[in-house]
């Protein structure tokens, strides 16, 4: 990581008082004794490196979700797997490739190794991958030069996290076998754009404990591809805190959100009290306090499908049009970047449902961005606070979406501004916000109007306006073919109190139990029953949410069932999302109990959202 020290406040204000201002690349260090004025004014020059600034213009990546997991039907895999399950029928990267452009993606991340160390190329180091594979092609090799062959940009995903690995929880050792790894990527399959690592690990209190080597694995990133960003516990882009697809509301590119890989960061964060799901990482309050400031700009991952990797299942619920639509405007539209996962199938080829939304989706934006109806919305500005600035639009264009955009290779600045339209010559509010960073979308009732003016109300120095735009995208319907499993649950009952809440179709509702003893519903009536579904609390930070469980199903509420043994619900600590869980066969059930055994917070209760069970 570069880190630019402020070697005095004197130095700082004397570069302040100049006409030319000095930034600070990627990472500034406080002061000791800077005042609050003088932090904010250091926030304001803190920029992107040209890696980091070239990254958030790409916009849209997509996560290609393929390993063991598409062939087992499984989230998380357990490192057990048979290389033999591997076994792509008709794998096609050009078909994969394809899709993805078409959708506007300009990068793509490919899964090459998941939590259960199933690596997708030949790698030396392991027993554990395709060459052991029917398949014994490399599938690393093939994305990465379709992406090469169709003008997109190619990224790699390693597990930090593997399941199979012997040495996995002996430090050095395993540090070793993984840069090994993270070695053969960036060396043998060209350009890597994006190198992503998540930080999860469901081994529990009682596994294996690793200490990566962060330091040595961004050294050999920064050595073999020096041009790539690093993801999530890299130094480049954070998780956005969700995988909902939604930003903040005010997203903040500068941050005292230290990135887990720099040595001092447990420090910097348990002093500010902050994490990625922290919903204020940039306000004046905040950074006031700041020792250090990073630009370490969001990224808003989310899946086209309920689960990450590809499930026959879920063929019905892929999101529709106007829901990728509205997550674009709050992921892009709100200073983040989308990154969309869309995972291929059994035959190794994009879904045909999949395949047609993308195209959809790349055809929406593209079309409804192609003509700006501002006149000299593209020349820039420098307003400072309390200032406006306005445009002429085009005489007769009907209107109902403003594009804002901040110069970011200057720093972000703008705090909050209104966006006002002279409509039969009067000015009147359509839009106001908060940050605007990259790029910020707003959307307001279409109409027509002479001129349009952004107003900045509070600023970090003056604001550096690259873009005013106006636009008409198209409003939609949700085209979604999803259909309705559960049925009405009026008659059931709950035992203990409060029992409604899980059944009333609210999920900011909680049922909360006072212990961890098992959860019995009464169906009312004897129903033939395919499955049940969980819905927890929708927040990542929420106490109690169930990670590890036992089902049972009874006709007569004194004879079990147990169905399938201990399950878990893979990932749900990152996804908090509807949880649908197919038993495989209809089963005639009157009673049915869910027994919790373990929660994201290991805690002595657990709670449910909704509760509902699938007879179709």
């Amino acid at each position: 990581m570069k880190k630019i020290i402020i070697p005095s406040l004197l130095s700082i204000l004397l570069s302040c008082a100049g006409s030319n201002e000095q930034y600070f690349e990627k990472h500034a260090i406080i002061p000791q004794g800077a005042t609050s004025e003088e932090i904010i004014d250091i926030a304001a020059r803190v920029t992107p490196t040209r890696n980091q600034l070239e990254w958030q213009q790409m916009e849209l990546t997509a996560f290609l979700h393929y390993g063991i997991n598409t062939y087992t039907n499984r989230e998380w895999g357990d490192g057990k797997e048979s290389p033999e399950l591997f076994n792509p029928t008709a794998f096609d990267a050009d078909q994969i490739v394809k899709s993805l452009k078409a959708g506007g993606f300009k990068l793509i991340i490919l899964t090459c190794k998941h939590h259960d160390g199933f690596c997708l190329w030949p790698s030396k180091f392991t027993e554990h991958s395709v060459k052991n594979s029917p398949y014994k092609g490399d599938v690393v090799k093939e994305i990465s030069e379709a992406c090469a062959r169709h003008g997109i940009k190619f990224g790699v995903y390693l597990s930090p996290w593997d399941r199979n690995a012997p040495s996995y929880g002996d430090s050095p050792k395993y540090n070793e076998y993984f840069i090994n790894q993270l070695t053969e990527l960036l060396t043998n399959y060209g350009e890597v754009s994006e190198v992503w690592f998540d930080g999860a690990c469901g081994e529990g209190p009682n596994g294996k404990v690793q200490v990566y080597d962060w330091e040595a694995v961004t050294a050999t990133i920064h050595k073999l591809q020096p041009d790539a960003v690093t993801a999530i516990c890299g130094d480049d882009v954070r998780w956005v805190g969700n995988e909902s697809g939604k930003g903040r509301e005010s997203e903040w590119n500068v941050t005292p959100l230290a990135p887990k890989v720099y040595a001092n960061s447990g420090t910097l964060r348990s002093e500010l009290n902050i994490d990625e799901t922290t919903r204020d990482l940039g306000s004046r309050e905040l950074i006031s306090k700041a020792k250090e400031l990073f630009w370490y700009a969001s990224e808003t991952d989310v899946s086209i499908r309920p689960g990450w990797f590809y499930h026959e299942s879920q063929n019905q619920y892929v999101r529709s049009l106007k829901n990728l639509v509205d997550i674009y405007f709050s992921s892009v539209g709100s200073n983040s970047s989308l990154l969309l996962n869309i995972p291929p199938t059994l035959e190794g080829k994009v879904h045909p449902i999949d395949s047609v939304r993308l195209k959809e989706f790349g055809d929406y934006i593209s079309n409804a961005f192609a003509q700006d109806y501002a006149i000299n919305g593209n020349k820039v500005v420098t307003l400072a606070a309390g200032e406006e600035c306005s445009r002429d639009i085009q005489s007769g264009a009907k209107i109902n979406c403003v594009m804002l955009q901040e110069d970011i290779s200057k720093g972000q600045r703008v705090e909050s501004f209104t966006v006002e339209l002279l409509i039969d010559g009067q000015w009147i509010a359509v839009g106001k916000g908060t940050t605007i960073g990259y790029k910020r979308l707003l959307r307001f009732p279409a109409t027509t109007a002479e001129k349009v003016r952004v107003i900045i109300n509070e600023s970090r120095r003056e604001a550096n306006i690259l873009r005013i735009g106006l636009f008409h995208c198209p409003e939609l319907g949700d085209n979604s073919a999803i259909q309705k499993e559960h049925i009405s649950s009026s008659a059931w009952e709950v035992a203990g109190s409060n029992g409604r809440k899980m059944l009333d179709n609210d999920i900011e509702t909680l049922w909360i139990s006072s212990d961890m003893q098992p959860l019995t519903i009464d169906l009312g009536q004897q129903l033939n029953i395919l499955g049940f579904s969980y819905i927890p609390a929708n927040n990542v930070n929420a106490a109690g949410t169930i990670t590890k469980y036992r089902v049972a199903i009874s006709t007569d509420g004194e004879n079990w069932q147990q169905m399938e043994g201990d399950r878990e619900f893979e990932n749900i600590r990152n996804n908090p999302i509807a949880q649908n869980v197919r038993f495989g066969q209809s089963h005639s059930v009157r009673y049915l109990r869910l027994e919790p055994l373990e929660t994201t917070d290991n805690g002595s209760t657990f709670s449910v959202a909704e509760f509902g069970v699938i007879v179709k």
